[in-house]
């Protein structure tokens, strides 16, 4: 049956696709912000203020004005077109909050792997994690007030980063640069979906023989 403009009105929009990116990366990093600047819906924080007690396993050096940290995850929503919606889910930083990690990343499109050129080292343990599992992931340089600035090249070697994997300079205060991020994350895990499915056949052949 082929329907008219009147009757095609009538039809129901669509649900969009909805999909599942992780904000990830070391304490103080920028995720809740990231995640608040993008999010058009008032993001869920587990943010409790930091102790003395937590100074002890917290390297705050670097980040001394932070005075919370996320416990358990931040929560997000953003459209990117009327067919796609992302949900975002904001890690903890600290190691003795990786614990939540797994059940996070159950799901996940991608990821972003957030990184401060201050304290580059604390960017390892995240995108180990997402290279271990196979989850695709972009690496966003937040690029803070008063950091050196490096390039994108730069950074890619002093991460030992795959080729494949998107390198981006961004400010998580902003809307705009947050959303290109999330967009490089969707088209990469597109990409790296794609191809998987192209090698299959190729992997299946191998086993069998």
């Amino acid at each position: 049956m082929v329907f008219g403009r009147s009757e095609r009105a009538k039809q129901p929009a669509a649900e969009p696709v909805t999909l599942k990116v992780l904000v990830a990366g070391g304490f103080g990093v920028g995720k809740t912000t990231l995640v608040g600047a993008v999010s058009e819906i008032r993001p869920l924080r587990t943010e409790e203020a930091l102790t003395e007690a937590g100074g002890a396993v917290d390297d705050t050096a670097g980040v001394e004005a932070k005075s919370t940290t996320t416990v358990a995850m931040d929560f997000g929503r953003i459209t990117i077109h009327d067919e796609l919606v992302l949900y975002l889910f904001g890690t903890p930083g600290q190691d003795r909050f990786w614990f939540l990690w797994d059940e996070l990343a159950q799901g996940a499109l991608g990821a972003v792997v957030l990184a401060d050129t201050r304290r580059l080292r604390d960017s390892f343990a995240a995108i180990d994690y997402f290279e271990r599992r196979r989850i695709p992931f972009t690496v966003a340089v937040n690029c803070f007030d008063g950091a050196e600035r490096y390039a994108v090249g730069t950074v890619r070697e002093a991460l030992d980063l795959d080729g494949e994997v998107p390198v981006l300079l961004c400010d998580a205060r902003v809307r705009e640069s947050v959303r290109d991020v999330l967009i490089s994350v969707v088209e990469h895990a597109m990409h790296a979906s794609a191809q998987a499915a192209a090698e299959a056949p190729d992997r299946e052949a191998a086993a069998n023989s």
